[in-house]
């Protein structure tokens, strides 16, 4: 039995790999999680008490982090501040949780010779132009636009460091924009459909032309697991579905499947530095390890996520008041 230590296991991407894990492998997994305002121990109900630990914790502290990586053969490294509006507001839990809790765990795994993965975003590699043939591959020169970005590609850029200087085995993979159950109603999706369950009308910002590239949660998780189990040592890998969609079209969407109006929504101002489009290109995860993504058709993969926000009431209404109160205040 592997035995793998998930941060941010609480969190969004991260709960769903665990219960990737928990079903599709005999793995132990053991989830190192602080439950910032983002983490739900919720998310990880249900899950066998023979596979499965839960251990609260700041990934920046060493006495915490050092003796779970020593009993893991695998960390698997979710946890970070994500929130580009957050950010924008706060910068430094982001710098303490993204750049002093990726180098705490590499020192960790440095130490004690385990197998590191690192997840991080495309967004490190900034945006593109709306009608740019182009994607992100692996060799996109950096260009972060924001705090949270910016130290997500620092922390890449610490996971290199160690690879090269000091021999740590560790892969990295920068994922486009995820959607699926018990992800926060802070983020773009959720916030939109819960508005709509609750009566509430969908927000978007500025003209909704911002493009991004949508992947389940689930075909993530597949990837990572991929990686993980099949990925060549020091490689980077970027996940994407083939998703992408712009703002506008999604909150339309979301309209559409709840049978409402497909223009019964409000156009709220725009996000300081909002980037314009992201699209991932997977070539190299798909043709070097086999991946392919399961949920192909965005809209049914949107459809089984609105049913999810439908049945799961009490998972996200004690977080919706408070969020919605946030947006309101900065006029969002």
């Amino acid at each position: 039995m592997r035995k793998v230590l998930v941060t941010g296991g609480a969190g969004f991407i991260g709960s769903n790999f665990v219960h990737y894990l928990i079903e599709n492998t005999d793995d132990h997994v053991t989830v190192l999680d602080k439950l910032t305002y983002a983490g739900n121990l919720a998310s990880l109900e249900g899950l066998p008490e023979d596979r499965f630990t839960f251990v609260k914790g700041d990934i920046a502290d060493a006495s915490v982090v050092e003796p779970l990586v020593a009993a893991s053969d695998v960390v698997v490294h979710y946890a970070a501040e994500s929130h580009n509006d957050n950010s924008l507001h706060d910068p430094r839990p982001f710098l303490d949780t993204n750049i002093i809790g990726t180098f705490t765990l590499l020192e960790a795994v440095r130490k004690h010779g385990v197998r590191y993965h690192h997840i991080s975003t495309d967004e490190v590699y900034g945006d593109l132009e709306l009608d740019d043939p182009q994607r992100f591959t692996e060799h996109t020169p950096y260009n972060p636009s924001s705090p949270y970005s910016s130290t997500k590609a620092g922390s890449d850029l610490l996971v290199r460091a160690w690879v090269r200087s000091f021999g740590v085995r560790a892969t990295i993979s920068n994922c486009s924009n995820n959607y699926g159950p018990y992800q926060h109603v802070e983020k773009f999706i959720p916030r939109q459909i819960t508005n709509v369950l609750t009566g509430e009308r969908p927000k978007l910002y500025g003209a909704g032309l911002n493009v991004r590239d949508w992947i389940h949660a689930n075909d993530h998780s597949s990837a990572v697991l991929t990686i993980v189990e099949k990925g060549v040592i020091g490689e980077t890998y970027l996940i994407g579905a083939d998703g992408e969609k712009d703002n506008k079209s999604v909150v339309e969407l979301i309209l559409t499947l709840t049978g409402n109006p497909a223009d019964a929504y409000d156009h709220v101002v725009d996000r300081a530095g909002h980037d314009l489009r992201y699209a991932i290109d997977s070539t190299k995860l798909r043709t070097e390890l086999g991946w392919q993504p399961r949920y192909q058709d965005f809209e049914a993969g949107l459809a089984a996520t609105i049913d999810w926000y439908r049945a799961n009431e009490a998972w996200w209404q004690p977080q919706k008041a408070a969020t919605e109160a946030k947006y309101v205040a900065q006029g969002q």
